[in-house]
């Protein structure tokens, strides 16, 4: 039952890697269909969904602080294996983000299967509050101790974050009850419909089995540190902050899921090791496949 649901969502992953990979319907349209999904049609998606999202909840408000917790003790994990093992920004930054960023098109993928437009409402709290805090450590770790000379920069970089400025959009409507008027929440649906199908394509297309070569031992315990320490840890924050629902599912499921592939954009733009993140989404992305089911199962054993 479980593959039955899931399978769709890769089988999409593997079409936009079999259209990459045959240039259909260019090379230059994968660039620019990321681009329209990251900064017009998945922030669509995030207000729409946070405009009318329960942010009173009790339980929604504990999902925000699980999420919250759940990264940061997996950042202070990281940062003492830094400390045991020091190595430069460059390496660090993908090795902290192939732990604590997620692909955020597939676990969303997987949430509106599971709970439909309630998980896709508590998704979004867990969006807003992670979206910046990861954004934060992410920067923070590829710049060293840049990050600690110029943190107006580093606030600038986040506050131009298309994402972080449609979670607090999407709160600020929420907080204030207004919504979305004169159809302007039907208009940001219809946009948002196109982010998930879109971002798996973008995903498979992102894929460089190439890269699988390089590093094989440190790639095998960065993506068991994602996939399989993340979600352990998901489950013991969850019984610590008594989630149940749809939002202990959420947290399970963005912790499940492999790091997000625009971290090799992040990576290359701040000049960290760009090959090594491209075999880090790569095998990852590969090995969910075996590992989800395996979480799932675990969890719903609970």
């Amino acid at each position: 039952m479980l593959y039955t649901t899931i399978w769709p969502i890769f089988g999409l992953i593997c079409a936009g890697y079999v259209l990459m990979r045959r240039a259909f319907p260019s090379t230059q349209f994968w660039s620019a269909a990321e681009r329209l999904n990251y900064f017009i049609l998945f922030p669509a998606l995030l207000v729409s969904s946070l405009a009318n999202a329960p942010v009173y909840d009790p339980a929604v408000l504990r999902l925000g602080g699980a999420a919250a917790a759940t990264i940061v003790i997996a950042s202070i994990g990281l940062a003492l294996v830094l400390w045991a093992r020091p190595m430069p920004a460059a390496r660090f930054g993908p090795v902290l983000q192939g732990v604590i960023r997620f692909n955020t098109y597939l676990a969303l993928a997987l949430v509106s299967m599971f709970a439909g437009q309630a998980g896709l409402e508590r998704a979004a709290v867990f969006l807003a509050v992670s979206v910046p805090l990861v954004n934060v450590l992410s920067i923070g770790a590829l710049s060293g101790a840049a990050a600690l000379r110029h943190p107006m920069r580093l606030a600038g970089g986040i506050l131009r974050n298309p994402l972080v400025l449609a979670c607090l959009a999407g709160i600020a409507l929420a907080l204030s009850g207004v919504g979305l008027p004169y159809g302007t929440g039907k208009f940001l649906s219809l946009l948002g419909q196109g982010s998930l199908p879109l971002g798996l394509l973008c995903v498979g297309a992102a894929l460089q089995p190439g890269r699988l070569r390089q590093d094989m031992a440190a790639l095998m315990w960065v993506g068991a540190g994602r996939l399989l320490l993340m979600p352990a840890l998901a489950i013991g924050v969850i019984a610590i902050f008594g989630l149940t629902g749809a939002e202990a599912m959420v947290l399970v499921v963005f912790s499940a899921v492999p790091t997000a592939a625009t971290a090799y954009v992040l990576t290359r733009q701040m000049n960290g090791d760009a090959p090594f993140m491209a075999g880090i989404v790569t095998s990852q992305t590969l090995a969910v496949v075996v590992t989800l089911p395996v979480v799932l199962f675990v969890w719903s054993s609970f």
